[in-house]
């Protein structure tokens, strides 16, 4: 079953376009085919860093959006990993719900997985108590990512009642590595995807490449738990 990932959080700054990225970077060094879509005007990071993959999407214009339905059914073979934007969750959610995605994707064959992506703030954990009882009843997997570079200081959220809930709904539960702050500030500054970071010598000194594959390298590790190589969903597992 094909893929249809949604990353999202609502709140800015907490590193939804960095996770749309090394999932994208992840697809890539996989060689599994995907379709990437941007729906951040204002910075639009993910098309950017991956313009080759990653399309401009325009949220609040339905025939923006349904663009990335058309593209389902044009290319079943692909799953498409979609970066949302900050406070989008209105446009997006009355697109969902008018149109049924959810129940169209499902008829298509594709697995929808919302990915919540948080730094270690309060505003955070409401927004996920939101996302949870949203989709409480909807055929959709949930992945909640929790920032290192965002913040270190998680166990407010794991002490937390929707910490509770989200393990009652068989949320996964997975960690994205804080990145070296400067190689970060020089990754945003060339453009560059985190290949090029990795192995291009013009780019960046051999400890500046080695710390991009030490960083690969455990966020693989996360998203294997969620994505894996084996094309089935969380829920059948």
């Amino acid at each position: 079953m094909g893929k249809v990932h949604f990353i999202g959080g609502e709140k800015g700054g907490v590193g939804k376009s960095m996770t749309a990225r090394v999932l994208a970077q992840y697809y890539i060094d996989h060689e599994r085919p995907f379709l990437g879509f941007d729906c951040d005007a204002s910075h639009g990071t993910f098309s950017r860093f991956y313009q080759e993959y990653a399309s401009p999407v325009v949220v609040g214009d339905d025939d923006s959006l349904d663009g990335m339905l058309s593209a389902v059914e044009e290319h079943p073979d692909r799953d498409l990993i979609i970066d949302l934007a900050a406070q989008s969750a209105q446009p997006i959610n009355r697109w969902i719900e008018e149109t049924d995605v959810f129940g169209l994707l499902d008829e298509l064959g594709m697995q929808v997985v919302w990915w919540h992506v948080m730094d270690d703030g309060a505003d955070s954990v409401t927004l996920l108590s939101q996302v949870l009882a949203r989709y409480a009843s909807q055929p959709v997997d949930i992945v909640v990512v929790q920032n290192k570079g965002r913040g270190e200081h998680f166990e407010r959220f794991l002490q937390s009642d929707t910490y509770t809930q989200a393990l009652d709904q068989g949320v996964a539960l997975i960690e994205l590595p804080r990145l070296h702050a400067k190689l970060t500030q020089k990754i945003d500054f060339n453009n560059s995807s985190f290949w090029a970071v990795a192995n291009d010598r013009r780019l960046m000194n051999i400890a500046e490449r080695q710390r991009m594959k030490v960083w690969l390298r455990h966020a693989y590790e996360q998203l294997e738990q969620v994505v894996g190589l084996g094309g089935e969903s969380m829920q059948s597992t």
